[in-house]
């Protein structure tokens, strides 16, 4: 399992189990990384995170702060369990069923600030200095892309199956699996969905977030 990982699941039980409580301050990031060995950055890659989640909150020259909600937010998040347990296989197969399905309604919903948040994930994927900041970025374009259907539900599915993806075994095989010809193929592929999304048309959209999922099955699962 990666460290980053490990913290996570070390904040969250922290904040489930109520030996961090709503007000109370926690350590600083420095001493995240010192503790889990981690790189600041990634440290500040878990807390926000959590702070996406409402479950804390960061101000700027004081700490960061257990919010009064997390308590109840993080009773919801253990029932997400499942997708920390979800094999890759299994994540593989549901992407393939859903995000080819959701293409229409995108098209149909997305907006100006959507197309700019996709726009910024790709940019943001080709500018990457490591396959780990790579996967960030790739795992929030089909995100954001998904939160362009403007449906709570879809979005909130697809939150988990991005959380699903920080799973270490999903990242050792991406790790593994990623040739630098591999990762130039899924960039082109990322603008060819992009483009079809914001050209409205359904069709080719649906063309590339499928043939885009089985090239990436096949690079990591072998079929």
């Amino acid at each position: 399992m990666d460290t980053s990982h490990t913290l996570r699941e070390a904040l969250l039980d922290n904040l489930h189990s109520g030996q961090w409580r709503a007000g109370q301050r926690l350590p600083t990031e420095r001493a995240f990384s010192e503790q889990f060995g981690l790189g600041r950055g990634s440290v500040r890659k878990v807390l926000q995170e959590l702070r996406d989640l409402g479950l804390i909150r960061q101000t700027v020259g004081s700490g960061t702060y257990v919010t009064p909600e997390a308590e109840s937010l993080v009773r919801g998040l253990a029932g997400e369990s499942a997708s920390r347990q979800t094999s890759p296989a299994e994540l593989m197969e549901a992407r393939m069923a859903l995000e080819p399905a959701i293409i229409e309604m995108v098209i149909g919903n997305a907006t100006a600030v959507d197309f700019e948040q996709m726009e910024n994930c790709c940019k943001k994927a080709e500018a990457a200095t490591s396959v780990e900041e790579f996967e960030v970025w790739d795992g929030l374009l089909h995100e954001v892309i998904a939160q362009a259907a403007h449906n709570s539900f879809v979005a909130h599915v697809f939150k988990l199956m991005n959380q699903a993806r920080a799973q270490g075994e999903w990242g050792m095989l991406k790790k593994r699996s990623l040739t630098p010809e591999r990762r130039a193929a899924y960039q082109t592929e990322h603008r060819l969905l992009v483009n079809a999304i914001k050209n409205r048309d359904p069709v080719q959209a649906k063309a590339m977030a499928t043939d885009h999922l089985l090239h990436v099955r096949r690079n990591l699962l072998g079929f």
